[in-house]
């Protein structure tokens, strides 16, 4: 929860008191905020008023970064899935094939369990359909790059097979996508491991040449 006290005074509540710049409120305390809320009540019933006023800051601060809660929400699944991707492709893998193999599969894992995408599949599942079906976005956008260097990195020290690196890590996404997103359609939580190990087994198999 914010503090009861900004060094920010809204615009709109009084006259008297200058609003602080909009470079001077931190992105990550209004995603913070936004997370907070979505997890509360759901992306559809949330506003940018709501936003603002539980990050406390002004309307007119928030519109100045994203056009609605729809680009907010964007954003902030894009800062989430950035953490995941760094913290799974760790350096001390035996060879480039087992790091990007363990990194795809710690990232799905998270994927499928974490708060922010239970909640939006729960209550709100239309918002991701774009990105399913129609357009990349920034997440996807980030996935891809990161498998495709790790795919020739994998090339480079002889443990993952020939072929284009773009093409590779565009099928290693669809899967870990499939996995990520559908997993609990086909499997109860005391069954994710299995899931992990045959997606493991799988990536393993599709890249050792």
């Amino acid at each position: 929860m914010m503090s009861q006290r900004s060094s920010e005074v809204d615009s709109e509540s009084t006259g008297s008191t200058r609003p602080a710049p909009a470079n001077a409120i931190g992105e990550e305390r209004i995603l913070d905020a936004a997370y907070e809320l979505l997890l509360a009540i759901g992306m559809r019933r949330m506003t940018m008023a709501d936003i603002a006023r539980h990050a406390e800051v002004s309307r007119a601060t928030l519109y100045r970064r994203w056009p609605n809660v729809q680009a907010v929400v964007a954003a902030l699944m894009t800062r989430e899935w950035t953490t995941a991707l760094v913290s799974a492709f760790q350096p001390d893998a035996v060879d480039g094939r087992s790091r990007l193999v363990e990194g795809v599969v710690e990232v799905v894992a998270k994927t499928r369990t974490h708060p922010l995408m239970r909640k939006i599949i729960e209550l709100d599942p239309e918002f991701l359909t774009p990105y399913l079906l129609e357009r990349r976005g920034s997440s996807t956008v980030a996935h891809l790059a990161l498998v495709e260097a790790g795919i020739r990195a994998g090339q480079d020290d002889g443990s993952i097979r020939e072929g284009d690196p773009d093409w590779l890590s565009r099928q290693i996404i669809l899967v870990s996508l499939a996995s990520a997103v559908s997993g609990p359609v086909l499997a109860e939580p005391k069954e994710y491991a299995r899931l992990d190990e045959e997606l493991r087994v799988m990536l393993t198999r599709y890249l050792t040449p």
